[in-house]
């Protein structure tokens, strides 16, 4: 059986690959783009983030905000703020993950959910440091609390809003395929590859692929 290739044409996960973890100047670049990026972003979106409020406000009664306990980097918890596309209290009328056209999304929510706008909020956790805009996606707390000592790498890696298992498949991966490129993206990240996918992310959100609505 042929090794996996990673975003190279390399062998994924190859160990000479791992030398970009540490080096500071990506990390600080990075950083100042996150905040740059991000805070700019914020600014732009903010109409259509009140109109979405509204629009949920409107449809179902609630907070138009959605909190959850992700697994952050290192494997602290951390709040993620997403806009709220299921009815209230969904969280006890079916399973913590969202499935196929599920009855717990709202008409709304499915709107937002279709063009990502639901994921916006998080631009207020790469700002507070707990995510940045490329990443491994956060994983709920109690299944990132049974990965395997080789899968607990990508909790190495500060979460991203977007990654390389979104731009290759997003919800329409198991969890297992995603955590196969999110350990490829943690062993190969650099500020080539973050643009590449922030590039490609456009594309997927555009085009609604992968996501549950």
């Amino acid at each position: 059986m042929s090794a996996r290739l990673g975003v190279d044409g390399r062998p994924a996960g190859a160990a000479s690959s791992h030398r970009s973890l540490g080096r500071p100047s990506y990390k600080a670049a990075k950083r100042i783009i996150d905040l740059a990026l991000a805070a700019a972003a914020l600014l732009a979106v903010m109409p259509v983030l009140a109109a979405a409020c509204m629009a949920i406000l409107a449809e179902s009664p609630g907070s138009p905000l959605y909190l959850q306990w992700r697994a952050g980097r290192g494997g602290r918890p951390f709040r993620i703020v997403k806009l709220r596309t299921m009815v209230r209290g969904a969280d006890k009328l079916g399973p913590a993950l969202t499935v196929d056209c599920d009855p717990r999304i709202t008409r709304v929510g499915s709107v937002l959910r279709r063009w990502s706008i639901d994921e916006l909020p998080q631009l207020l956790n790469v700002l507070a440091g707990q995510m940045s805009l490329v990443g491994p996606r956060p994983e709920l707390v109690a299944i990132a609390a049974g990965y395997t000592p080789r899968e607990r790498l990508v909790l190495g890696v500060r979460p991203g809003i977007t990654g390389w298992a979104q731009v290759n498949g997003r919800d329409d991966l198991s969890i297992p395929e995603k955590l196969g490129l999110e350990l490829d993206y943690c062993g190969r990240r650099g500020l080539r590859l973050d643009l590449t996918i922030l590039a490609r992310t456009v594309g997927v959100v555009a085009g609604g692929r992968g996501a549950k609505h």
